[in-house]
């Protein structure tokens, strides 16, 4: 393979003329120059779809337009699979119109790709990106996501399916933050044309957590715009629901590939659990936050009757019975 392997990136849009052309000249930024930008319209209606048609008649080797038939709207996942058929690269990046890219994203990423031959996927924590209204109480929210999982080191399926897509115990890629070999796409498919928006890259990724081994890098490589039109954030109320079709497409797709491993299945079964016993989800809930309260309670009136000395010893007998190894 060359040390320069062509990138593909994807740009999907709908209605995003406040901030595609940020998004665009973040691709334009980098220190990596062997990439081609295709721009796939979702069908808009406002002066995006102009912006991008004028991006690829100004640059026609380096930027396609792409639209669907009838410029009709056909989602976010229908919308991706149309840049992905249309792709010339050995390598495939995702770029969401309304974020960013760091000059040193591909750059670093190309690397990594080029140099662990058995990585499928390479992606890196997200900034969170509050700050580009310009207003000062924004300025404080931004923070970069932690990575509660080794960085920067070859991890196996299916540990981050568990951890991260079921269990959501440490940080999912974003799309923004991708890079990938494009046999992924011509071994697993594609995007599931069944998520419409929410939830659109966690059945991808389940696709590749399953099968494939990924690396997280430690470096932050783009910017998350966190904004109150956001897909997101336009169906925030539908996330509870939307999970649930997740949860049970995951369930079927397992299924159907055969997957014997029970820490995987167990995973999946904590999480349709509350969906599927909601009545004993909620009492277990309130005997959660009562109990919760009671501790509480007990630990104030404490406080208030129990001279100092005594809260220390009780405090020490405490710790020392939570370390205390078990009997054998």
């Amino acid at each position: 393979m060359s040390n320069t392997p062509l990138v593909s990136t994807i740009m999907i849009f709908f209605n995003e003329e406040k901030f595609i052309q940020e998004a665009i000249d973040s691709v334009f930024a980098q220190t990596y120059e062997n990439w081609e930008l295709l721009l796939v319209d979702d069908g808009s209606t406002d002066k995006s779809t102009e912006i991008a048609r004028r991006c690829a008649t100004q640059y026609p080797d380096k930027v396609r337009y792409l639209e669907h038939y009838g410029h009709e709207n056909r989602g976010m996942s229908a919308t991706r699979n149309l840049g992905l058929q249309n792709v010339q690269g050995e390598y495939i990046a995702l770029l969401d119109a309304d974020d960013i890219w760091l000059p040193q994203k591909l750059e670093k990423q190309v690397n990594i790709l080029n140099t662990q031959p058995e990585v499928a996927m390479v992606f890196s924590p997200s900034k969170l990106w509050y700050s580009w209204t310009g207003n000062v109480e924004d300025s404080q929210r931004d923070f970069i996501e932690e990575a509660s999982i080794e960085t920067n080191t070859v991890i196996r399926p299916p540990k981050l399916l568990i951890w991260s897509t079921l269990k959501t115990k440490v940080f999912s890629a974003s799309t923004c933050s991708m890079l990938l070999r494009s046999e992924v796409f011509e071994r697993l498919g594609g995007f599931e044309n069944k998520f419409r928006g929410l939830y659109e890259d966690q059945a991808f990724l389940t696709k590749v957590y399953l099968h494939k081994p990924v690396m997280v890098i430690s470096d932050c490589l783009d910017w998350y715009r966190q904004h109150p039109n956001s897909c997101v954030a336009i169906n925030y109320k539908k996330i509870k629901a939307e999970r649930l079709v997740f949860l049970e497409w995951v369930e079927d797709y397992l299924s159907k590939q055969g997957v014997k491993d029970t820490d995987v299945w167990q995973a999946l079964g904590e999480e349709l659990w509350p969906y599927r016993h909601p009545k004993l989800s909620n009492l277990l809930e309130t005997y959660r936050h009562f109990n919760k309260q009671l501790k509480e309670l007990v630990k104030r009136i404490g406080r208030w009757i129990l001279p100092v000395s005594v809260r220390y010893w009780l405090r020490t007998q405490w710790q020392r019975d939570k370390y205390r190894p078990p009997l054998v």
